[in-house]
């Protein structure tokens, strides 16, 4: 059998790592085997991390509606969802939180309006 040498794929793979690696302390951006383990493990935490950014705002936008409802309009965060959805206002909870802090006249208009 004809002997393949396989260094330019071999290097490209290492260095493609080794590049994803920049930035990690000691030898988890030096060595390649150590690299090669931290970077796997640095791809899992950042698919994971990107499933968690969305959990973790819908919580943020529901905190700062059930702030903003409480000091407004003496109703729960739960009690203002339901109305918002029975007055069929389709804005979800991001838009709402947004106009609850920058335009509390128009969130506040908006909460005597599902009053009625």
């Amino acid at each position: 059998m004809v002997r393949i040498k396989r260094g330019n794929v071999a290097r490209k793979r290492r260095k493609k790592v080794l590049s994803l690696a920049k930035g990690f302390r000691g030898t988890h951006s030096k060595l390649f085997r150590v690299a090669n383990a931290q970077v796997i493990k640095a791809l899992k935490y950042s698919y994971v991390g990107r499933k968690q950014k969305k959990r973790q705002f819908r919580k943020l936008w529901i905190t700062r509606l059930n702030a903003a409802s409480r000091s407004m309009g003496d109703i729960n965060y739960s009690t203002f969802i339901n109305r918002v959805k029975k007055s069929k206002i389709e804005l979800n909870r991001k838009m709402l939180s947004q106009l609850a802090i920058l335009d509390p006249k128009t969130f506040k208009q908006l909460q005597n309006e599902i009053a009625d």
